[in-house]
């Protein structure tokens, strides 16, 4: 494993696992991703960030592509909304997602079906380039969870270089917020959530054959004894970390990191 970063180079999340496995926290002047299902515990990863900066007194921002995030749910996880530049996206359907093949996002507008799906996907990203570039908000995330699968694959490569440009060198942390794996700089990190192999499980033989190689899932956890008194009090999921300059061997799973509800 990298030693740890100093304390100034990352941005702690305030959850002891997670930080373990990050070396301290997100790597700030680098943008990194945080991918899983749903119900993976990915949000409340991403607000325990915002809300840990917030507790150090940073200011912080959210890139709300399709209107998403609920302020009161935000502030009882532990996030200063004071302290919290929200960018509202447009609300849209999920069912609404259809993408016009002649798009290319920032580039050739369309006016055809799917039309405020493209030009809301443009507008975040025109707003996570404005905030990154004011240097004003130290830990900057933008959700992408139900940006449709097509339009992922549409946008260019260049759109994080121009992200990793502008933040490097900087105090800031960026974080992508998506359903499959978009993009990380070489210093970012990967943290995916979810349903991952348990590194003790599975072994390869001489003869190249390997085991069955079993998953570690997320559990619920509970509050109270009886059926009457039982409350949800979280989720314990496993969380995969990985970095560009690691080895496959040097990726950390976490099995205990308990994303708290509300």
């Amino acid at each position: 494993m990298p030693e740890r970063l100093g304390e100034d180079a990352v941005a702690p999340l305030d959850l002891e696992a997670a930080d373990r496995g990050l070396l301290g926290g997100l790597p700030r002047g680098q943008v990194s991703e945080v991918v899983g299902p749903v119900s993976s515990g990915r949000t409340s990863l991403v607000w325990a960030a915002l809300g840990a900066a917030t507790r150090r007194g940073e200011c912080v921002a959210l890139i709300d592509t399709f209107d998403r995030f609920d302020p009161p749910t935000a502030a009882a996880c532990g996030i200063d909304l004071t302290r919290l530049l929200w960018a509202r996206g447009q609300a849209i359907s999920k069912t609404a997602g259809a993408v016009d093949p002649s798009w290319l996002p920032g580039v050739r507008p369309v006016g055809g079906a799917g039309t405020m799906v493209e030009r809301t996907i443009d507008r975040a990203l025109k707003a996570l380039n404005l905030v990154v570039q004011s240097r004003v908000c130290t830990v900057v995330a933008i959700d992408l969870i139900d940006v449709p699968a097509v339009a992922m694959k549409r946008l260019p490569a260049s759109t994080w270089f121009r992200i990793e440009r502008a933040v490097e060198g900087s105090d800031i942390a960026v974080v992508l917020l998506a359903s499959a794996p978009v993009a990380r700089s070489r210093g970012g990190r990967s943290i995916s959530l979810g349903s991952v192999p348990d590194s003790r499980q599975g072994s390869t033989s001489r003869q190249g054959s390997t085991s069955r190689q079993e998953s570690v899932l997320p559990a619920v956890m509970w509050n109270g004894d009886h059926d009457r008194s039982r409350r949800f009090a979280g989720v314990t999921t496993p969380v995969e970390i990985g970095a560009a300059h690691w080895s496959r061997a040097e990726r950390v799973v976490i099995e205990t990191a308990a994303i708290n509800a509300v």
